[in-house]
């Protein structure tokens, strides 16, 4: 690149990260390049920007690189994110967060920094931001949109519980991973005629368990939107495990699926910036119940369990074949929206064709699993139904 740019775009991802993200990196950089841009990588997400230190110049920012094909091309082959990430908000930073030479002006328990943060974009000469994430990263987006920043953002989250979008980066890795792995471990289960609990992703929502159960991973699976009985699961589990001639059954648990009246089951009670506290320990309370309550469906003999939490096994490694052909198509289109004077607009795949919905969007409804359509919510398995017009994943249109 020249000094001869027509702008400067930036780029950034925030929250959890999943493969597909260094594909959307790239896609856009060479793309904007080429289109004469110069493209900027903020690292570590939201926190990055706001500890972007205004007395340096771009080359010796410790959050901020320029980017080009040379520095990008190779990133596809691995997963994760090249640039880094953080679960940060910076319209609610809590003191001890807040980056030292600004903990003068910002000593309150709970600070706002957004001011600082469009000093910085306007420092390094930000004219478009490109934010990927899932909905807390992509809802900043939309407050920057709103202070004027010109945004376009790109959804990523291997929950793919982001409104507006069938589709966000890192699902398809991890509904291929997910089955991948559960078949791995039914070499265990059959050799000891257990009953098998995996834990996997879904918070809020339970696409994570209920596409793999509906490509055959599983028996059963519970899911954040219904609370489950665990007395009927168990009794589905014994007598999945009589039928099946290895003698053995699974089940897919979602990291947010609740007992009927109880809550979430969370590892700490620590949250992040967004308020999120960190799940975990579901599917080890499925595993003891179960034991404890299988005698009763089995003439009186305990089965024994097999209690696997998949947690980042789903979201590490390179990406699938669509979670590096999905995220392409993201970046290249969020250039072409900048190109055509948009801002405030998410990429989206739409009933299998790309296209672009207002930012808004993300913040005004959650995404969810429609249990009535497809979930048998006394069976805890998905509803196979016709199949007929619907999106590539069956059950994840918006």
């Amino acid at each position: 690149m020249t000094k001869n740019y027509k702008g400067t775009i930036a780029i950034l991802t925030g929250g959890g990260d999943v493969p597909g993200l260094n594909p959307a990196i790239r896609a856009a950089t060479i793309r904007a390049n080429k289109e004469g841009y110069r493209v900027l990588g903020l690292r570590n997400g939201w926190e990055g920007i706001m500890k972007i230190d205004r007395s340096k110049p771009i080359e010796k920012q410790n959050y901020c690189q320029i980017l080009s094909e040379n520095n990008v091309k190779k990133i596809v082959r691995s997963g994760g994110t090249f640039l880094h990430t953080s679960r940060t908000k910076p319209s609610k930073v809590a003191k001890g967060k807040v980056p030292e030479e600004l903990r003068e002006k910002y000593s309150a328990d709970s600070n706002d920094l957004t001011d600082e943060i469009l000093k910085n974009l306007e420092y390094l000469g930000v004219e478009f931001l490109i934010p990927i994430g899932g909905d807390d990263t992509l809802s900043y987006g939309l407050r920057l949109h709103d202070e004027g920043v010109r945004c376009i953002g790109i959804p990523k989250t291997m929950d793919n519980d982001v409104p507006g979008t069938d589709y966000c980066i890192g699902f398809s890795t991890c509904v291929t991973r997910t089955i991948e792995y559960t078949h791995q471990l039914r070499t265990c289960a059959g050799s000891h005629e257990r009953i098998m609990v995996i834990e996997v992703m879904g918070r809020y929502a339970g696409y994570t368990a209920l596409v793999p159960a509906m490509a055959g991973a599983s028996d059963r699976c519970v899911i954040p939107e219904f609370k489950f009985d665990i007395e009927r699961l168990t009794e589905l589990l014994v007598k999945d495990r009589k039928d099946n001639e290895s003698n053995y059954s699974v089940v897919l648990v979602s990291e947010g699926a609740m007992f009927k009246g109880s809550e979430m089951t969370f590892a700490n009670q620590t949250p992040d910036d967004y308020g999120h506290k960190k799940l975990g320990g579901i599917g080890d309370m499925v595993s003891f119940e179960i034991l404890s309550r299988s005698s009763k469906y089995n003439k009186g003999v305990p089965i024994n369990t097999i209690n696997q939490r998949m947690s980042y096994m789903t979201r590490s490694g390179q990406p699938d074949a669509i979670d590096s052909i999905v995220p392409m198509a993201f970046g290249n289109l969020a250039i072409d929206l900048i190109l055509g004077g948009e801002s405030g607009r998410m990429v989206c795949l739409k009933d299998g064709r790309y296209d672009h919905v207002p930012f808004e969007l993300i913040t005004q409804y959650d995404k969810k699993i429609d249990i009535s359509r497809f979930y048998d919510s006394d069976r805890y398995r998905p509803h196979y139904l016709n199949c007929l017009g619907m999106p590539l994943y069956i059950m994840t249109g918006d």
